[in-house]
């Protein structure tokens, strides 16, 4: 299948036609699952996937559907559709579709499923108006508005929940910020990272032996685990039934009983992850009692500039943020999300007038990278950052070069997303 970009029709986000969004059907008129119907509530979930899943708001039994095979939002008045890197793809009108925008009456073509999107009325907007955070995230664009009031509905719930982003986007605030609204503030909320221990040590940090692990420690509140797609398959393996019975067992064979509600992060796509065997179905199943996306930077619109004035107040930047710095901000497309802004803010502080466009991404020509960040004298947590996204972006461009060019197989091989390879090269190269 040829890749071929198609937008059927181009709104801006926010865009209206006036009045109230409609309110918008999806209805399986071909395959497996005719006559199915799943109504689209961008207020429950801002996201909405199709696909094979369990996990799927619209989940289809056809063979020739991936398991996270296309991805709904809301655009204004329209619907933005996305394939999911497929391999069988998706066509909208007769034309093979990587990202489009519908306003009903379209047919969406995947396997041998025929679903038609209709218009059925109108939304009901929520009661509450516009707000600019939510916990420690900061936004105001209509895609953050969503998210926020999805994330304020699942604070209250108990069930288990995955938040997926890109790096960057404020996986671990939204957590947090769950867990801050919720019936369980006043109890434990511990964030166990999966990729800073391995083997062994990972299974006792996370389910104790002689001593309590993260599971008992968090019991009646709030347990992070923070890129679970770094779980080892032997805790995948113990996790999975723990979440379903609340009891887990340590490494020294004792039984636990636990009440602990976990909050997963992750910045893979796990349903690709179970298809190549790397990750327990089992485990996302229970993981994904619920699950929601927080948004990247590049689509939040007006979020660039709100962010910047947050972050040069939170730093006790001087006087006003200049505006030739907020133009330069503006331009950027973020591959690094909220957390590359939080960084660029903090280095326009900690340097002035010498700070470069050229900057937000990579110093050019820097022959000790780690001493030049030193010299910067921020903050460790940002000066830590700003190293990690050096590594990566270096990591980045020789996997490309070890691959002869191609992305793809470059990112295959690297297990980073092929999105985030084609991101950083596109900068690399302006």
């Amino acid at each position: 299948m040829a890749e071929t970009f198609v937008t059927l029709k181009t709104l801006t986000d926010g865009e209206t036609e006036g009045g109230p969004p409609p309110l918008y059907v999806l209805r399986v008129t071909a395959g497996p699952d005719s006559g199915k119907t799943l109504v689209l509530d961008f207020h429950q979930a801002p996201v909405i996937r199709v696909g094979q899943s369990r996990a799927s708001e619209l989940p289809l039994r056809d063979p020739r559907v991936s398991r996270r095979h296309l991805a709904l939002e809301a655009r204004g008045h329209a619907v933005r559709l996305r394939d999911l890197d497929t391999s069988n793809g998706t066509k909208v009108g007769g034309a093979w579709i990587l990202d489009a925008l519908l306003t009903g009456g379209e047919t969406i073509e995947i396997g041998q499923t025929q679903i038609k999107i209709m218009r059925a009325g109108t939304v009901t907007p929520p009661p509450e108006g516009p707000r600019e955070s939510f916990g420690r995230l900061v936004g105001r664009s209509e895609i953050m508005q969503r998210t926020f009031a999805v994330l304020e509905r699942l604070a209250v719930s108990n069930l288990h929940l995955l938040v997926e982003g890109e790096t960057g986007t404020g996986k671990a605030l939204a957590a947090e910020a769950i867990h801050d609204a919720g019936p369980r503030v006043r109890r434990p909320f511990l964030v166990f990272s999966a990729s800073a221990a391995e083997g062994d040590e990972q299974l006792e940090q996370l389910f104790g032996s002689r001593d309590p692990g993260a599971m008992e420690l968090a019991s009646s509140g709030t347990l992070v685990i923070d890129d679970v797609e770094n779980l080892s398959d032997a805790a995948q393996a113990r996790l999975a039934p723990a979440l379903e019975r609340g009891t887990l067992r340590r490494l020294d064979g004792r039984g636990v009983r636990v009440d602990v509600r976990v909050l997963a992060t992750t910045r893979s796509d796990l349903e690709r992850e179970v298809q190549e065997g790397r990750f327990r179905e089992e485990l996302l199943f229970r993981l994904s009692g619920a699950h929601v996306e927080l948004p990247p930077l590049r689509i939040r619109g007006a979020d660039v500039t709100l962010l910047a004035h947050h972050f040069w107040r939170l730093f006790d930047g001087p006087g006003s943020i200049p505006k030739s710095f907020l133009v330069q901000l503006e331009r950027h497309d973020w591959p690094g999300n909220v957390r590359e802004l939080e960084n660029a803010v903090a280095r326009r502080i900690a340097l002035g007038d010498a700070l470069e466009a050229s900057q937000f991404v990579r110093s050019e020509g820097q022959a000790d990278y780690l001493e030049h960040v030193l010299s910067m004298n921020l903050a460790m947590t940002h000066a830590r950052q700003l190293v990690i996204e050096e590594f990566e972006q270096r990591f980045v461009e020789r996997a490309i070069a070890a691959h002869g060019g191609n992305v793809s197989r470059a990112a295959a091989a690297s297990g980073v997303t092929r999105r985030y390879f084609h991101l950083l090269r596109s900068k690399r190269h302006k």
